[in-house]
């Protein structure tokens, strides 16, 4: 039993690899030559907070830096710094998931929404002290509500898709534990 609860977490984190993947390919598609007027969701980032309050033994700390940091390096973004702030924001979230496991859906939203706007204020202001170019606020913003109204649809296609629920108290979680 424990190694079949073995294999299925590694199964998931190698999924959750392989959507990063994805992701990140189709965000680097050149599929529009003019430049947007309007910022879409962090669907990353939707994804991986959604797998942490879900299955946090789904996507450890260590994986969620890579990935995040390999981000950083694709998107042309200050390396280190937003993965940074999303490992910190994760790992926040990820001490509260058994709380959050009994509340309903608009608190986990709540405290999510309250998670990413902490990060996204935190990075522009650490880049404003080090004087870094950055999108206009406006995009910011716009990308996280973009994030925040995505959360609900991720979280649904996470649990209908890939079968990644909240455990109920009781159930043995991936690495055989009672949670």
């Amino acid at each position: 039993m424990v190694e079949n609860a073995a294999v299925h977490m590694w199964a998931m984190r190698v999924i959750y690899v392989t959507l990063v993947f994805l992701l990140i390919f189709f965000h680097l598609l050149p599929l529009q030559t003019l430049p947007l007027g309007w910022a879409g969701p962090d669907i990353l980032l939707a994804l991986t907070i959604a797998w942490v309050l879900r299955r946090p033994e789904f996507v450890p700390p260590v994986l969620i830096a890579l990935v995040f940091l390999l981000c950083d390096l694709m998107f042309h973004r200050p390396p280190g710094l937003w993965a940074a702030l999303v490992l910190i924001g994760c790992e926040t979230l990820r001490a509260r998931h058994i709380d959050l496991r009994d509340l309903t859906f608009a608190m986990e939203w709540a405290s999510v929404t309250t998670t990413l706007v902490t990060i996204t204020l935190v990075y522009r202001a650490i880049l404003a002290v080090l004087v870094v170019d950055q999108a206009p606020l406006g995009l910011s913003l716009m990308q996280l509500v973009a994030t925040l109204i995505a959360y609900p649809l991720v979280v649904v296609v996470s649990q209908s898709v890939f079968g990644v629920r909240k455990l109920a108290p009781g159930d043995i979680d991936a690495l055989g534990g009672r949670t």
